[in-house]
């Protein structure tokens, strides 16, 4: 080989070598511009009426005659569905279990010095979505206690709940305005790091909640979810 071709041959050599070297150099610009991310949560909450009510009025009686208990069960749960039908309450709304009946004389313990052998709950429930309505209703019990009902009081299971089930009708608009504050998060980011805010690299849209906005308003949700969204950032 002359020197004129070895000459050749060596500055095509030192010319792909400086232009593999820029390629590999640009390309890794590019992807460290690419890895340069910020990662942004965005909030959407409201606050909405529950639209279920689910009301047990649960009480109690008690007798030596387990036939008369039957019969005084029977006549305060009528005493209560007419109270709730002068409230305005449908009769489908209204549904009434089966008493609970207990023999203090055939438990183990305590059972002799019962001054009535036979205790009786029954639990008339309440399912309605006129949550208004029964509220009223809640407010004027109190009369019926007057008239010799012992209710038990909201306990374990027997406690009101409420309930909202119309998360499907606002979940579209919640989460663009989660994905929107998500944005602006990230664009106050971009401005305070001197960066510009690119496109979405990556979304994760969280659980949607539902609570109440405090113990003494359960009627009232506390819906809530929060978006997070990677972005791209460029100089």
């Amino acid at each position: 080989m002359n020197t004129r071709t070895t000459l050749v041959l060596g500055v095509c050599l030192v010319a792909a070598g400086a232009v593999l070297g820029w390629t590999l150099g640009s390309g890794a610009l590019r992807v460290k511009a690419l890895d340069r991310t910020v990662v942004v949560k965005g909030l959407a909450e409201r606050e909405i009426p529950a639209d279920v009510v689910i009301w047990p009025i649960a009480f109690t009686a008690a007798d030596n005659d387990l036939n008369a208990l039957y019969g005084t069960i029977g006549g305060q749960s009528a005493a209560i569905e007419k109270f709730l039908a002068g409230a305005g309450i449908p009769a489908d709304e209204i549904t009434r279990n089966a008493p609970a009946i207990v023999d203090k004389l055939a438990q183990s313990y305590g059972g002799n010095e019962a001054r009535f052998r036979y205790s009786a709950t029954q639990v008339v429930t309440v399912y309605s979505r006129d949550v208004a309505r029964v509220r009223a209703a809640q407010k004027g019990l109190a009369d019926l206690g007057r008239q010799g009902i012992v209710f038990s009081g909201e306990q374990y299971g027997t406690q009101t709940q409420y309930l909202f089930t119309g998360l499907n009708d606002i979940k579209p608009d919640m989460i663009e305005e989660a994905t929107r504050n998500a944005r602006e998060v990230g664009e106050k980011f971009a401005r305070d790091s001197s960066s510009t805010l690119g496109k979405i690299r990556s979304a994760q849209q969280g659980q949607f909640s539902i609570t109440d906005r405090d113990q003494n308003n359960p009627h009232i949700k506390k819906v809530r979810v929060v978006s997070t969204v990677e972005y791209y950032l460029s100089d």
